[in-house]
């Protein structure tokens, strides 16, 4: 009895800490304000027609997809999960088991239209939306030991596959069950789920800054209330039946955005700091990265 009190007291202890967390994590992620900007980027995308005009091609694969893929997923799935959720939600059943599948047809639409259609579609875009607003992305190509054509094609075709997070895609299927409590397992799943996915759309961003893994880490850690909402909202609006892909590429949009803020706030910062003039200024908002080839 006398060593079941300890570790009994120790398991409540985590879950109380990690239920702080949740809560403290889930008031900085209301107030930060980061889920405006995926709202944000739907608003900047559609008044902008260049950028989906690009993209249109990529628009319409990636809603055939989805609409194939969501229709099977409730035409072979939806009634077997209503079944299994009526264990546990009762009347509220058809509702637990509509949110399980669109996760899961979102989870299946996202690998097949990122490894597909829209990885290259969100890095144009993120660039496009960098130089409209006067910040520009710098990648230099390595110089070096060319390829053979081999190599070439293997590389290219493996490079959409490496986008995917292998943590990312457990946590995101771990958490899945969440779906099957009411209203707040629904809220809990998004939070959990947006604190990871939040920051991998300032990837591009990092890489431009050349920032090292742990100056990610720091960057992150320190606006983690922001990527939490911005990863919420983006994946809420993910989950949209059909149309949820395309909220990927407008979200994207809205990343490069707040990414721009960021950089313009840093760039202004160091030219009060350092007394340069705005011109100077505005001069030096270049984010650059340097692609460094491997030799093998």
């Amino acid at each position: 009895m006398s060593s079941e009190t300890p570790t009994t007291t120790r398991v409540v202890a985590a879950v109380e800490q990690q239920a702080l967390e949740i809560l403290t994590v889930s008031r900085d992620a209301v107030l930060s304000g980061g889920w405006w900007y995926p709202l944000q980027g739907i608003f900047y995308f559609v008044s902008h027609a260049s950028l989906y005009r690009s993209i249109f091609p990529v628009i319409l694969k990636t809603l055939g997809a989805a609409l194939a893929i969501t229709f099977a997923m409730f035409a072979f799935t939806y009634l077997p999960q209503v079944a299994f959720c009526a264990l546990f939600s009762g009347p509220l059943a058809f509702v637990t088991a509509a949110l399980l599948v669109l996760g899961e047809s979102y989870a299946v639409i996202m690998f097949v239209s990122k490894a597909f259609f829209l990885g290259r579609a969100q890095d144009q875009l993120f660039n496009a939306v960098f130089r409209q607003q006067g910040v520009n992305l710098i990648y230099v190509e390595p110089k070096g030991k060319s390829r053979g054509f081999v190599q070439s094609v293997l590389k290219g075709a493996s490079k959409p596959l490496s986008r995917f997070s292998r943590e990312g895609l457990l946590r995101y299927v771990v958490s899945l069950p969440l779906n099957m409590v009411p209203m707040v397992g629904t809220v809990l799943f998004l939070l959990y789920n947006g604190t990871k996915a939040g920051p991998t759309f300032h990837s591009r961003y990092f890489q431009a800054k050349g920032m090292t893994p742990a100056a990610r880490q720091a960057f992150v850690e320190k606006r983690k209330g922001a990527y939490t909402a911005f990863g919420a909202a983006t994946l809420g609006l993910n989950l949209v039946p059909v149309v949820g892909p395309i909220f990927l590429l407008t979200s994207t949009v809205g990343a490069a955005l707040w990414a721009c803020e960021l950089e313009k706030k840093e760039k202004d910062r160091e030219a009060s700091s350092s007394g340069k003039r705005p011109a100077l200024a505005e001069r030096a908002s270049t984010v650059s990265v340097e692609r460094v080839q491997v030799s093998e």
